[in-house]
């Protein structure tokens, strides 16, 4: 049976996840705190699905982490250009 979605689907990461991964990837040693996280989530540094925790938590889009990882190395989308 063959079924057609036509949903996009942006990924998300709970904190804990996006916690793991900073100290994983070394991007900043030692990782934020998850106080710290949970502050970058309400002053937008993080885009979330909304503006509060879900019931499962924090939920960070993927894209928005990644974006925020590059620019730890003061990557931007007009210097990956050059």
């Amino acid at each position: 049976m063959k079924r057609a979605y036509n949903i996009k689907i942006r990924p998300k990461l709970r904190l804990s996840e996006v916690q793991r991964l900073i100290e994983e990837l070394r991007i900043i040693i030692p990782a934020p705190t998850r106080h710290t996280l949970i502050k970058m989530c309400e002053d937008g540094t993080f885009e979330t699905l909304g503006n509060r925790p879900t019931n499962v938590g924090w939920l960070v889009f993927e894209d928005s982490f990644l974006r925020w990882a590059e620019s730890m190395n003061g990557e931007t989308d007009e210097n990956r250009e050059r």
